[in-house]
């Protein structure tokens, strides 16, 4: 008989809008028994989004301010596992239902609370946490990416919903490992703050080292640094960007005018790949190629083939070759090329595009689901499954009444079971083997440290990637590992290996299931070695199934560029523009790689089986346009705010100028209603809407931000200054040196690392997203320099001080990549 991940376990979901509805998308599509709560009336999202984001739950209306209501609703607290909920902080205790209300009913419940801000937060815990309002304050608007600063463009209107996609994946993983925790812990309620959560998701924006090396900063950062330092205007038109843009991180054009994106960069085989496979062979040997990791100093020319960034001296001649051969074959044919070289690279789409692809819909990354109100309708996938989960592939519709069985499910007894007391790390003791490179995989690792997971990361004695990935981005995604080289080509590098994965409970690895079989861990390998085992695993372009493009290789912005991210944002075709952020992507993968892993544990616990959790780029490129991510015929257009001109999305919902700066309108349900209240506002709310927006730039630029905030205070509508990442992060900075790091009182943190082992300062967001109210949170340690313990390691699993020192003297392992923690 099949098993489900997530059978065991009931939801009450009683979230709205988007990310307490997807927290509850993710456990129903891996099995749970969801069913959503919904107030008279039906859930507030009055979209088709809501009906896909209630697939597989059943429904239930209660009116939780009744009697009645409320007393059924205990009644289901008492016979479920998960309550999940994304109200604003006090409602749910005013209501009856508060974490100290639903442990008293319910001693074993796990309860998940995603409010926009921390409820300890004394400045913004009460404000209407709009998604826009979550992302101004955050400061995702602002200074959105290299391409807008150099151009001037601020601020800039993305309708992607980054926070409520972070927070719900973090919100998913807390609630599972919160669950197998709970023979020890007991129930547990857990805040994951929405801001909180996109902070952590940007890291990679808001990340500052001391005395940066200038040889890491690309082409566009140079001429950012030049015009600040000489005070010139930020005025590049987007034609003139491209004298800035690296070849192998850029848009092509092909014969059929499609924009073809190459990510390349910084894996030492990749670029030369990618000109293999345009024809370009002849070039690629001329190209200096060499040591990525040796010192500047040290270099026999002025850059590397394996090393991001392409020098100035030839940039513009290798750009040129690969624009003209780009231009010789339609989009779909090097499609094909590219996936089969290995090299990684896409076509541009447009989400409606990429719905019906034929990729997307063969490896269900997009599913069709017949609809009672919209028929056939084509959804997101699964953001995180189990590789022998068939039923991933099978969706039922959301309901469309009350269907909830709730007389058989009040029939029987409340749960019962072990009620523990301690307050354990909730993966305490679980061994994890990271065999990750760049920033999806390794995220996974670094999240899991900070819930007590004991993490050791395998790297190759040669580096194949360049240290900008592997040490700028890894001060982040690996803290908290200890770090081992080995070379597995070798007959004791693979011995290591092998004593390695005995010792394990995880291995987690990015690759396509090409290079995982090529590894020996697929599904067969891995239940041979320990049916216990569980391997964690992200790609580009995999699925559930299998599709023409699972082997293609690809990384964030590749995952963009396919789902329809770069022509949103880019404006068009002709314009297509990386999404703004480093990693906004890869982030989010990792943790939707935690979801699969805390579902394949929750399996495990009851079954002994364990086996492959999946995750995969393109499938998070899906989940930050949740709100967007579906289709069906007679869907309206898809209309939603685009390009370098967006500032808003309605006039409701809009950044406009104050008079001391720009700042956030957000009003969309009240709309009129809070322009009529508002004596300052009252005389436009009979202006019509097409003139709207004007009417208000003008009035808002009239008094400051706070007036206008304090206009609007006590209501579902709201101003919020547009804050800065940078901003954010200094104002959130704490020394490490100061001890006694705050993680649970100001939505965001930030800790100045200044005893790193780099021997430079470094500002890393802290891991306050998840807050637990029982458990422990540790704040990992610092990325150790790649090899550091490499001899510790190796003793540990048996070997002799002689025997690892003919393995490091035979290359088999190594203790250091280069001379300097980062190479200067």
């Amino acid at each position: 008989m099949t098993t489900r991940p997530l059978e065991h376990i009931r939801v009450l979901d009683f979230g709205q809008y988007l990310a307490g509805p997807l927290v509850g998308m993710m456990l129903a599509d891996m099995g749970a028994e969801v069913i959503r709560v919904d107030p008279p009336g039906g859930p507030r999202l009055k979209e088709p989004a809501t009906d896909m984001l209630s697939r597989g739950k059943t429904a239930v209306t209660l009116d939780l301010k009744s009697p009645e209501g409320l007393a059924t609703a205990r009644d289901l607290v008492a016979r479920s596992d998960v309550v999940v909920e994304n109200f604003r902080p006090g409602v749910m205790e005013r209501l009856g239902l508060g974490p100290d209300a639903l442990r008293k009913i319910n001693p074993r419940i796990i309860s998940l609370s995603l409010p926009g801000f921390a409820s300890t937060d004394a400045v913004l815990a009460d404000l209407p946490a709009w998604e826009a309002v979550i992302a101004a304050r955050t400061g995702q608007f602002t200074d959105m990416g290299l391409n807008r600063r150099l151009m001037g463009i601020n601020p800039s209107f993305t309708p992607l919903t980054l926070a409520s996609a972070y927070g719900a994946s973090f919100g998913a993983m807390a609630v599972q490992f919160a669950l197998l925790a709970r023979d020890q812990n007991g129930a547990e309620h857990i805040e994951v703050p929405l801001a909180s959560a996109l902070l952590e998701g940007l890291v990679y924006n808001c990340e500052q080292i001391e005395d940066y090396p200038e040889r890491y900063k690309s082409p566009r950062e140079v001429e950012l640094d030049r015009r600040a330092a000489e005070r010139l205007p930020m005025d590049l038109s987007f034609d003139e960007l491209e004298e800035f843009l690296d070849p192998f991180y850029r848009t092509y054009t092909c014969a059929d005018g499609r924009g073809f994106y190459v990510v390349a960069g910084s894996v030492k085989t990749h670029p030369r790949r990618v000109l293999e496979t345009l024809g370009l062979k002849a070039l690629a040997d001329e190209l200096p190629d060499f040591d990525a990791y040796l010192d500047t100093k040290d270099w026999p020319a002025d850059w590397s083939l394996r090393n991001y960034p392409v020098g100035a001296g030839d940039r513009e001649r290798v750009s040129s070759a690969m624009k003209a051969a780009f231009l010789t074959k339609p989009s779909d044919e090097w499609e094909t090329l590219f996936g089969t070289a290995k090299a990684p690279a896409t076509a541009q789409r447009f989400s409606r595009e990429w719905l019906s692809d034929p990729h997307a819909l063969a490896s269900g990354l997009v599913l069709e689901v017949d609809d009672p109100r919209h028929g056939k309708m084509r959804q997101m996938g699964n953001v995180a499954w189990l590789a022998d989960d068939k039923a991933a592939l099978v969706k039922h519709p959301g309901p469309s009444s009350n269907n909830a069985d709730i007389a058989r499910i009040l029939a029987e007894p409340p749960r019962a079971g072990a009620v523990g007391t301690k307050s354990k790390g909730w993966l305490d003791g679980l061994k994890v083997l990271d065999l990750t490179n760049v920033i999806a995989g390794p995220t996974i690792g670094s999240t899991l440290a900070r819930f007590g997971a004991d993490i050791t990361s395998v790297q190759p004695v040669n580096p194949s990637v360049d240290p900008w990935n592997t040490i700028v981005f890894g001060l982040h995604a690996h803290r908290g590992k200890k770090s081992i080289l080995l070379d597995l080509s070798t007959e004791t590098g693979q011995e290591a290996l092998q004593r390695l994965i005995r010792e394990t409970d995880v291995i987690t690895m990015n690759g396509t299931d090409e290079q995982r079989n090529s590894l020996g861990l697929d599904a067969t390998n891995l239940n041979a070695i320990n049916p216990r085992l569980i391997l964690v695993q992200l790609d580009a372009f995999g699925g559930p199934a299998q599709g023409p493009k699972s082997n293609h290789l690809g990384y964030d912005d590749l995952a963009q560029a396919a789902t329809g991210v770069m022509v949103r944002f880019g404006g068009g075709m002709a314009t297509p523009e990386e999404h703004a952020h480093f990693g906004t992507i890869d982030v989010l993968t990792g943790y939707c790689a935690c979801v699969a892993l805390g579902a394949a544990l929750l399996r495990r616990e009851r079954t002994g089986k364990g086996g492959i959790a999946r995750a995969a780029l393109a499938a998070a490129g899906n989940l930050i346009q949740a709100q967007l991510m579906y289709d069906f015929d007679g869907r309206p257009g898809f209309d939603e705010p685009a390009g370098r001109d967006a500032i808003g999305w309605g006039p409701y919902y809009h950044c406009y100028r104050a008079q001391d700066g720009w700042m956030f309108f957000a009003a969309p349900t009240d709309q009129r209603q809070a322009l009529r209240r508002t004596p300052a506002l009252s005389d436009l709310a009979d202006t019509p809407e097409s003139e709207l927006a004007n009417a208000l730039s003008a009035r808002f630029q009239t008094q400051p931000a706070a007036t206008w905030a304090a206009a609007l205070a006590g209501s579902s509508s709201t101003v919020i200054p547009l804050g800065s990442l940078h901003e954010t992060r200094d104002a959130a900075l704490q020394p490490e040196s100061q001890g006694d790091i705050d993680l649970t009182e100001a939505t965001f943190r930030v800790i100045r690392h200044d005893s790193h082992p780099m021997g430079r300062w470094c500002d890393l967001v802290a891991p306050n997203a998840v807050r637990p109210a029982r458990a422990a949170i540790t704040i990992p340690g610092p990325m150790p320099k790649y090899g550091a313990d490499t001899r510790r390691v190796l003793s540990g699993l048996g070997f002799s001080e002689s025997r690892i020192d003919a393995m490091i003297d035979t290359g088999a392992a190594a203790e250091r990549w280069s001379k300097n923690y980062l190479p200067e």
